[in-house]
C-alpha cells in the first residue's frame, strides 16, 4: 500500500470515528435536555475551537456560526425552531478529510406543531481529530421555512 493510500485510509477512519463519536455525544446532549439545559461541553471535544458551520440563509437558524460559542448558539436557535428533531438513518457517502453524510430527519416545528421528514446532506471537514467546518445542504429550505413559520 502506498503512503498516499495509507494516509487516505487513516483520514477516512479518523473522520468516521470523529463523526460517529460526535453523533453519539449529540444524542447524549439532547437526552440531557439539549440547548439551555445540557452543557455544550458534551460536544466540544469533537469540534475545533474555530469551527465554522454554514447554514442556508432561508432557514430560521440560517447564517454562519463560528467557534464553540457559535455552535452552542446555533443549537439554541435550532431548538427554538424545532420541538423535536429526530436523526434517522445515516449514510457515509464519502470519508476522508472531507466526509459526506446523508441523514434522514423527522422533525416537529415548535411554532406550528407541523411535522416534516427530510434528508440533509452534510459535508464535514475533519482535521487533526476535530470537526473544523460543516456545510449542511437541505433538499427544500422553503418547506422547512413554511413548516417552522408562525401560523
Amino acid at each position: 500500500m502506498s503512503t498516499e493510500n495509507i494516509k487516505n485510509t487513516a483520514s477516512a477512519t479518523d473522520s468516521i470515528t470523529v463523526l460517529t463519536g460526535m453523533y453519539e455525544a449529540e444524542s447524549r446532549y439532547l437526552a440531557a435536555g439539549g440547548p439551555g439545559e445540557a452543557s455544550f461541553e458534551l460536544l466540544a471535544p469533537y469540534f475545533a475551537p474555530d469551527v465554522v458551520m454554514h447554514q442556508a440563509q432561508a432557514l430560521p437558524y440560517g447564517g454562519t456560526w463560528r467557534g464553540h460559542d457559535g455552535m452552542a448558539r446555533f443549537l439554541l436557535a435550532m431548538s427554538e425552531a424545532w420541538e423535536t428533531f429526530e436523526i434517522g438513518e445515516q449514510e457515509f457517502l464519502a470519508t476522508g478529510e472531507t466526509a459526506v453524510v446523508r441523514t434522514q430527519v423527522r422533525a416537529r416545528a415548535r411554532a406550528t406543531g407541523r411535522e416534516l421528514a427530510f434528508p440533509v446532506l452534510q459535508t464535514v471537514t475533519v482535521k487533526e481529530g476535530r470537526i473544523t467546518e460543516v456545510w449542511p445542504f437541505y433538499w427544500d429550505t422553503a418547506a422547512i421555512a413554511a413548516v417552522t413559520a408562525c401560523p
